[in-house]
């Protein structure tokens, strides 16, 4: 059966709410934490996106949570060998609690220093050369890498965990499903689709970890709740690749005439009924996931835990 974790969201809240958030997660019985790395929300209503590094400096004093992030990009905005020393950092930091997870990224986050955002192909042939260098520098040996995508030079982490840091990648298709059958410590998707994990499992992936996410909204007034995921979330419910391609908020803001209440209300949970928001989450486990984590919309971030510390997480398949 899954553990339960709580999905930190660093596009929607600052970093002592970010702390606070997973001080209260853990004494609501949650396992484990996710965080988001991100340079820009997805639209100005979200409204932050605090440097993702210096919070889990934070948050490995203030919990002794497991720590995730989910996702970095390693590729464009930031080098790999950069990336290998925060996560290195992060993992001392956590006593060897945290786990970095990894992906292609998006236009949104990667764009900001004038690079060419890539197609799909090249952008997971960067991923798996990024993993292989990150993994080299894990080792705490001197490396130099002369590859298609990266250079390194005379590199060493001096600052390293006990053992490497696990690397996850997230996949939502079967290209990038595959990669992480092949490359990863784990697999990182959202939607729970047992045929995705039977991919990665049967690509290479077999006993390793599967982790996802789903966001609810939880409150008294379901119409309410359903109004705030709307104004907030609305992004996720964009079909294609719009989340990928699209380089600033404004743009997903322009779109968001697209998406309707009515859509938000069939495909998030909203609400207080305990039978649905135990539904979303024990389908994860009925799909064959390891690591389930569920992140709050809005405010009610204290009702939020008080619900799920009282009524849902008991229920959940332990």
């Amino acid at each position: 059966m899954p553990e339960y974790g709580y999905f930190l969201s660093c596009e929607e809240f600052g970093p002592a709410d970010l702390v606070e958030q997973a001080r209260m997660a853990e004494q609501a019985g949650f396992q484990a934490l996710w965080i988001s790395d991100h340079y820009h929300p997805w639209n100005d209503d979200q409204g932050q996106s605090p440097f993702v590094w210096s919070v889990i400096g934070a948050l490995s004093e203030a919990v002794s949570l497991p720590i995730e992030t989910a996702v970095t990009c390693p590729t464009v905005r930031i080098h790999p060998a950069v990336v290998a020393q925060a996560a290195a950092t992060s993992a001392v930091m956590t006593g060897g609690r945290f786990r970095l997870g990894v992906g292609t990224g998006e236009a949104l986050n990667e764009h900001i220093l004038g690079d060419r955002w890539p197609p799909l192909h090249v952008r997971l042939e960067m991923l798996e050369e990024a993993v292989q260098v990150m993994r080299r520098l894990f080792s705490g040996e001197v490396v130099n890498h002369h590859g298609t995508h990266y250079t390194v030079e005379n590199a060493r982490l001096y600052t390293v965990p006990d053992e490497p840091v696990p690397i996850d990648i997230s996949g939502f298709g079967p290209k990038s499903t595959s990669l992480a059958a092949r490359v990863g410590d784990g697999y990182v998707t959202i939607t729970p689709q047992d045929d995705a994990v039977t991919r990665f499992r049967k690509g290479g992936g077999g006993a390793k970890p599967v982790s996802g996410g789903t966001k609810v909204c939880y409150g008294t007034d379901r119409d309410e709740c359903v109004r705030t995921a709307h104004r907030l979330w609305y992004n996720e419910q964009l079909p294609g690749e719009m989340g990928q391609v699209l380089p600033c908020p404004r743009h997903f803001e322009q779109l968001r005439p697209l998406v309707t209440e009515d859509m938000v209300r069939d495909n998030v949970v909203c609400g207080e009924d305990v039978d649905q928001h135990v539904a979303a989450l024990a389908e994860f486990a009925d799909a064959g996931f390891d690591r389930v984590y569920v992140n709050q919309i809005g405010p009610e971030q204290r009702a939020f835990f008080d619900f799920y510390r009282t009524k849902v997480l008991p229920q959940l398949p332990q």
